[in-house]
């Protein structure tokens, strides 16, 4: 900046020296030339830095920008030119008597070309041009376009002007944007240096596809460890300020330029839709960021049209259950830190039980520490530490609402032993837990791809007829799973118009892609029916429908279950497709007799003449009915103030057979007919 004052002597001298009257008191807007003089002869001059050599040394703040931006001597010297008034007031006085108009206080085009011993002909103008990389970059502003050239104002944005005063904070337009996202501590170290070399050649853009664990925080690993921290854009705020998405592009990339940061970016599917406006957003980002380290991941493709560069690909594989348990273990013992220092040890207890109890769930780095934060609280404040229950609580807490609106939400509260299923039953339902819960081993780590496009996800059906134990039987594995059961109603799904079920379904899939979470389809037969022979309008577009059901559901990756009483009317092209088939048959007397027991609880006062063998025996009716029978008989024994009897069971159970539509004969229920028919 020594240089910089240097120039501005000359230049006082000389319109001293030009002036005819220079000792005019009005020279400049009352700024006479001696207070001229006395601003350039202050004691220390004007107390800028000095820099003399005619390139600064490699390693300085502003050797680094030039390296960076690809600035020439020339680019510097405009630069300073520019930055003079930020770093000393008084040389907005100094550029005003200059100017010959105090209130011009920054220097203009044609001032510091002047500054800078050149003319207003001269070439090196179109170094402010706006293709420049003083402009283009971002370093330098040219204000007042409807002006001159010459007389345009030059403005040194203040993130750069903080930055070469050594303030390493974001730009505070990017509040709000940026995400705090730590590396990833556990990252498989040969992953994380495929993506720094991958980001690192030749400053490439670089997708992350196929990642089970923290996209965001292995990439934040690999490019902290080749270089400054990386900035990683939330791309869920992008898409709330899409409308000034062009502008924090260019934040961005003078942020990213001015630190020498890599970007990441995702997940991509949290960007602005419909897809044209998401196609708009990633071009924008990706054009302004364009030289510059950009990892992205997320989403499920890449439009060639989002960049002019194609991303290098790197599918990298869930993590293996130990590096998963790692995982937690890190994110519990963070979270105990945070709350109360020393506590980390007690607080993570056994990582390994702890990664098992939600093994089915597949969260990212955020989802991982806000709920091993949510989880270290809720035990702390129990005295106590954290348990798998904990962990399933705040697991399930991540989840959107978004499936909410589309599906009915059931918190399970049953477990295995309130199912009374016969052995080949359990053996399905427990099959179906155990793949979900080891999916990303077996299908990720391992390999072991189902082939034909299929996902990740784990589909079921579950036949048989009403109240045989489906619904139930869905919200066990969802409980076994530590998992919310989502019901899908579909009197929101299906629609008389062509293509509105579609559409609803695609809605769904959506949602529930992103939410850990088991999607029960009830009656789903009504739904994934055979395709019939086309006879008009209507079968085709019915046949259209079956087919692209019959895709969606293979591309899905979580974990759905269909029950239907009439398995026969499923498409086979559909059934053969399915992961895990359980029949839930009628029960037989012995399941029966647990049912009643099972329904009718151990709280409930039983009267001494309750005869259950005789209900079990006499009574076909599947687990629902029983259910149903037995929540009557104790609104009727609660009437009644005394223990449950015969009378109140057999009224309860004549009951439900009007419900069912079938007839109360004394041939089932012999003795107690009376009681049944209140004779």
């Amino acid at each position: 900046m020594a240089a910089v004052e240097e120039r501005v002597r000359q230049a006082v001298a000389a319109r001293r020296a030009a002036d005819p009257d220079p000792d005019d008191p009005y020279r400049g807007q009352y700024l006479s030339p001696a207070a001229v003089a006395r601003l350039l002869d202050e004691p220390g001059g004007l107390g800028l830095p000095a820099h003399d050599a005619p390139h600064p040394p490699p390693g300085s703040v502003l050797g680094v920008l030039a390296r960076r931006f690809g600035l020439a001597p020339l680019d510097l010297d405009l630069l300073l030119v520019a930055l003079a008034p930020d770093l000393d007031a008084r040389f907005e006085r100094l550029y005003g008597y200059l100017h010959d108009d105090l209130t011009r206080r920054r220097p203009t085009t044609g001032l510091a070309l002047e500054l800078c011993g050149l003319s207003g002909v001269s070439p090196a103008r179109f170094r402010l041009a706006p293709g420049s990389p003083l402009v283009a970059g971002g370093l330098l502003e040219v204000a007042d376009p409807g002006l001159p050239p010459l007389s345009r104002v030059l403005r040194v944005p203040d993130r750069v002007t903080a930055h070469l005063l050594g303030d390493a904070r974001p730009d505070a337009r990017l509040a709000g944007v940026l995400a705090d996202v730590p590396g990833d501590p556990t990252a498989d170290p040969a992953a994380a240096r495929r993506v720094a070399d991958a980001a690192g050649a030749g400053a490439g853009l670089v997708r992350l596809r196929g990642l089970g664990g923290d996209a965001a925080g292995l990439a934040v690993a690999a490019l902290r460890a080749a270089g400054p921290p990386p900035l990683v854009l939330d791309a869920a705020a992008l898409s709330r300020r899409s409308a000034d998405l062009p502008d924090l592009a260019r934040v961005v990339a003078l942020e990213a330029r001015l630190t020498g940061a890599g970007v990441v970016l995702g997940p991509l599917e949290a960007l602005p839709e419909p897809p044209a406006e998401r196609a708009r957003a990633l071009g924008t980002l990706c054009a302004a960021l364009r030289g510059r380290p950009l990892v992205v991941h997320g989403g499920d493709g890449w439009d060639p049209a989002w960049a002019a560069d194609t991303p290098v690909v790197l599918s990298v594989p869930a993590p293996a259950p130990e590096r998963q348990a790692e995982r937690w273990r890190h994110a519990l013992e963070r979270a105990a830190d945070g709350l109360a220092p020393g506590g980390a040890g007690e607080a993570a207890g056994d990582a390994g039980a702890l990664a098992r109890a939600v093994a089915a769930h597949r969260l990212d780095g955020g989802q991982v520490r806000r709920a091993a934060d949510a989880a270290v609280r809720t035990a702390a404040l129990a005295g106590r530490p954290v348990t798998p229950e904990d962990l399933r609580t705040a697991v399930r807490a991540q989840n959107g609402a978004g499936l909410d609106r589309l599906a009915r939400r059931v918190e399970p509260g049953v477990g295995w032993d309130d199912l009374v299923l016969p052995p080949a039953t359990h053996r399905r339902l427990r099959e179906l837990a155990l793949r979900a819960r080891h999916r990303e081993r077996v299908l990720g780590q391992w390999g072991m791809r189902p082939g034909g496009g299929r996902g990740r996800g784990v589909i079921a059906l579950f036949a048989g007829g009403s109240g045989t134990g489906k619904t139930m039987s869905a919200e066990v594995v969802a409980a076994d799973l530590g998992m919310d059961l989502y019901v899908v109603d579909l009197s929101t799904v299906v629609d008389k118009y062509v293509g509105e079920t579609e559409k609803n379904l695609e809605r769904i899939f959506t949602e529930a892609s992103a939410v850990n979470a088991v999607l029960l389809f009830d009656e789903a037969d009504a739904i994934f029916g055979k395709r019939a022979e086309v006879k008009d309008a209507h079968d085709r577009h019915a046949n259209i429908e079956s087919a692209y059901l019959l895709q969606r559901m293979e591309s899905f990756d979580g974990i759905a279950v269909l029950t239907t009483n009439l398995r026969a009317n499923l498409d086979e092209a559909f059934t053969r497709r399915l992961d895990v088939v359980a029949d839930f048959p009628v029960p037989d007397p012995d399941q029966r007799r647990a049912l009643w027991d099972r329904c009718l609880g151990d709280r409930l006062p039983r009267g001494g003449d309750l005869d259950l063998d005789f209900c079990a025996t006499r009574f076909e009716l599947a687990g629902g009915s029983i259910r149903a029978c037995a929540l009557t008989a104790a609104y009727l024994a609660a009437e009644s103030g005394a223990p449950l009897t015969m009378r109140e069971l057999m009224a309860a159970v004549a009951q439900e057979y009007r419900k069912l539509g079938r007839l109360v004969l004394e041939t089932e229920f012999g003795p107690y007919l009376a009681d049944a028919t209140g004779a």
